[in-house]
């Protein structure tokens, strides 16, 4: 064995214990910063030399190749779903009803995680699929994305071939992480977290995956009733010493009055978990008894889902204001009495809409119900309508920015109001949060409170003053609460934003639908910043991924004369205005329609699609006329058919590599 290859064996064994350590027992040994030199020490190691490069290694965790869609798979087994329990009475049903069938058996109780049900299936012991529950009985393949949750063992600590079961979700702190981010951006954010699991297993691009922080619980052994040799509990003990992250909320109980009281125990300390949670799994402990119990059409006999009630409470709506995001959108937002709900203090609601308040006829000083969706985002459920002493204020819109005053237009929907004025406060301050935000610009340190106290004290007034910060050196470090050195941090974290690439800076400019993909298609072609301002409709509509509704949103913002003078405000202060990417080579794919299907031994899909775009051509994911050639792996499937039918050149590796060598 080579020195490097058993240097890369080694750094994959630490790696992978110290990933065991924070993800499954929660009990991390070394700091970050140790644990990111290790596996970046990893990452260049295996690009350097990339036939040592396996698919269980822990770099696979960072997310690699853009799918084209997601393949359909059958499961072995099929995934059932469980039968509903919303009362004491419901438990003490299911309990009679088992007892007519079996008579000596225990219970397992356990938290039912408010996630995504999804089997893992290993073939002696390395991970080679992940799928979604889908109808039972066909789901859909997300090996991809379930490779980048860290929870997840690549390969077992035994080389069994198995299939198991869990539930995927995300962490209450990696929810809030995601929606803050979301909210910089100007991006929708998720309701919940279950909303933006779901979100993230959908993504095509395992990167977004990865950045997210999913975990999962792995809650059975999926075998044939026939097979079964142990109890549930055991069961779950052996998923464990395999490497398994099993929920440690699980508790054995002997009777049904034993199992709700535990379901009580688990609903009241519902709130202290750092995961969602929704209800109770009750199944019989005795998988042996499972064959005997049997099955409905679409559930297990043996087990069942005690529901929780979502938590609601009474609250005042003292008062109704109106908020302005970055895009000029205004909300109406409800200001109520202080009110504990699904553990935390709720003082506020969005009312989304004026469609949405008149629709539920919410007034101020009405008295409403709220609940947290999800357990997360607060919403007015409804009016408590018999409470009203006449002193209720019906809802009105208003016509006016409540920042500026400028008269409002509605959206083609009819249901959002916009303020149209590009010199609105608070759109400017939204716009510059924006500017700053990770995605864009990433200034370090320039987050949204320190933005608001900077332009609420005259020092931003747009965006350009961000660069005109250093201006002011002297009196912010003279400010109480501000240190010295987190001055000069934060102004030098501004000046190493002019650095960046002109992507970042269009995002960063919050052109109305122009988000990051198509800031990164629009820099990649145009090269300079002064090429888009000058660019016309009809430029911008020849280009891949841009349509009429971004192409009359481009030009119409730099056909504002305002705009263009901040571009060339920020030129002078020496904010890079050209695209830093690599632009591709001219070769033989020059100007080329390229598609790729099947499975390639030489290299991966997107190393093959990196190759040909750096030699100009285009990778595309579906076959047409337009297509140049269609290079076809193993199992092609469908779109060599396609190709053939419509006569275009298909290749196979072997063509495909001595093309690019060419």
């Amino acid at each position: 064995m080579s020195d490097i290859l058993q240097k890369i064996q080694d750094l994959r064994k630490r790696i992978e214990h110290y990933d065991y350590e924070y993800h499954v027992l929660d009990r991390p040994s070394i700091s970050d910063i140790e644990y990111d030199k290790l596996l970046n020490e990893l990452v260049e190691l295996e690009e350097k030399h990339p036939e040592y490069k396996t698919n269980d290694s822990p770099t696979m965790r960072v997310g690699g190749e853009v799918l084209e869609g997601f393949k359909k798979v059958d499961h072995d087994i099929p995934m059932l779903s469980l039968g509903n329990a919303f009362n004491a009475d419901d438990l003490i049903a299911f309990d009679n009803r088992l007892k007519k069938i079996v008579s000596d058996f225990t219970y397992m109780v356990e938290a039912k995680i408010d996630g995504l049900a999804a089997s893992l299936k290993y073939e002696e012991g390395y991970l080679v699929r992940a799928a979604t529950r889908g109808n039972g009985t066909t789901g859909e393949d997300i090996t991809h994305n379930v490779r980048t949750i860290k929870s997840v063992p690549l390969h077992l600590k035994q080389p069994l071939t198995i299939e198991v079961r869990g539930e995927i979700f995300m962490p209450k702190a990696a929810f809030m992480k995601l929606n803050e981010a979301r909210n910089e951006n100007g991006d929708a954010l998720f309701k919940n977290p279950r909303n933006a699991a779901a979100g993230t297993i959908r993504q095509l691009d395992s990167k977004i995956a990865a950045q997210r922080d999913l975990d999962m619980f792995i809650y059975a052994m999926s075998e044939a009733d026939s097979e079964a040799e142990i109890t549930h509990e055991e069961a779950l003990k052996k998923l464990s010493d395999l490497g398994f992250k099993t929920n440690p909320v699980s508790m054995k109980a002997t009777t049904i009055d034993a199992v709700i009281t535990q379901a009580k125990t688990i609903e009241n300390d519902r709130h202290d978990y750092p995961y969602d949670i929704d209800g109770v799994v009750v199944k019989v402990n005795e998988r042996t008894l499972y064959e005997t119990i049997g099955y409905t059409a679409k559930s297990p006999k043996w087990a069942t889902a005690y529901k929780f009630k979502a938590e609601e409470v009474m609250s005042v709506i003292k008062d109704i204001f109106f908020q302005v995001g970055r895009t000029g959108q205004v909300t109406p937002v409800a200001v109520m009495e202080p009110v504990e709900v699904a553990g935390s203090t709720v003082s506020r609601a969005t009312l989304h809409n004026e469609k949405y308040v008149l629709d539920k006829d919410i007034r101020i000083h009405d008295s409403v119900s709220i609940k947290k969706a999800g357990d997360i985002i607060p919403e007015v459920v409804g009016v408590i309508k018999e409470r009203r002493d006449g002193t209720q204020v019906p809802f009105k819109m208003i016509e006016n920015c409540p920042k500026c005053e400028t008269p409002l237009q509605r959206s083609q929907s009819e249901l959002e109001h916009f303020c149209p004025n590009p010199e609105c406060p608070a759109k400017r301050l939204e716009t510059m949060i924006h500017f700053a935000s990770r995605e864009a610009m990433n200034i370090e340190g320039l987050g949204t409170k320190i933005m608001e106290l900077y332009y609420n004290e005259g020092y931003l007034k747009s965006i350009p003053d961000i660069y005109r910060l250093n201006d002011h050196k002297d009196a912010l470090m003279n400010r109480s609460g501000f240190g010295k050195k987190s001055i000069e941090k934060l102004l030098l974290n501004i000046e190493k934003s002019k650095e960046n690439s002109l992507e970042n800076l269009l995002f960063g400019l919050g052109i109305r639908f122009v988000g990051k993909k198509v800031s990164k298609v629009l820099a990649m072609h145009f090269k300079d910043m002064f090429a888009i301002v000058e660019s016309q409709v009809d430029d911008l509509l020849a280009l891949d991924d841009i349509g009429e509704k971004i192409a009359y949103s481009v030009t119409t913002y730099f056909s504002n004369d305002d705009n263009v003078a901040i571009i060339n405000d920020l030129n002078t202060m020496g904010v890079n205005m050209k695209y830093k990417g690599k632009a591709p080579s001219q070769g033989v794919f020059s100007g080329k329609t390229i598609v790729l299907t099947g499975s390639l031994s030489s290299m991966s899909r997107k190393e093959a699609k990196e190759k040909i775009e750096a030699l100009g051509g285009k990778v595309t994911g579906s076959v047409s006329k337009n297509t140049d050639y269609l290079c076809a792996g193993e199992d092609p499937g469908s779109k060599y058919d396609k190709a053939q039918s419509l006569g275009v050149a298909i290749i196979d590796e072997d063509t495909l590599r001595d093309m690019l060598d060419e």
